[in-house]
C-alpha cells in the first residue's frame, strides 16, 4: 500500500522540476528549523527571554520583603551561634 504522494507522479518535465523545487524549499525550511532548535546560542537566548519575562512579573515589594526576611534570618542565626560559643 503506497500513500497518495508516492502514487501521484508529475506527467511532464515542468511539473517534475516544480515538484523538485517545492521539495527543496520544504527541506531547506526543515533544516533551518532544526538548526534553530539545536543551536546553543538560540537556546540560551530563549532561556534568557523566559527569565526576563518571569522577572518582570515579580512584584518589587514582595522581592524586597523576601530579601529582608532572608537578611533577618541570617542575622538571627549568626547571633544565636555567637551566643552559644560564649
Amino acid at each position: 500500500m503506497a500513500d497518495d504522494q508516492t502514487e501521484s507522479k508529475p506527467a511532464d518535465q515542468a511539473e517534475l522540476v516544480a515538484d523538485i523545487d517545492r521539495t527543496r524549499t520544504e527541506l531547506a525550511r526543515t533544516i533551518d528549523a532544526i538548526t534553530d532548535r539545536v543551536s546553543p546560542k538560540k537556546n540560551v537566548d530563549r532561556a534568557m527571554e523566559q527569565v526576563r519575562k518571569r522577572a518582570s512579573q515579580i512584584d518589587p515589594l514582595m522581592a524586597g520583603a523576601a530579601a529582608a526576611a532572608v537578611v533577618v534570618g541570617i542575622t538571627a542565626l549568626f547571633l544565636l551561634r555567637r551566643r552559644r560559643k560564649r
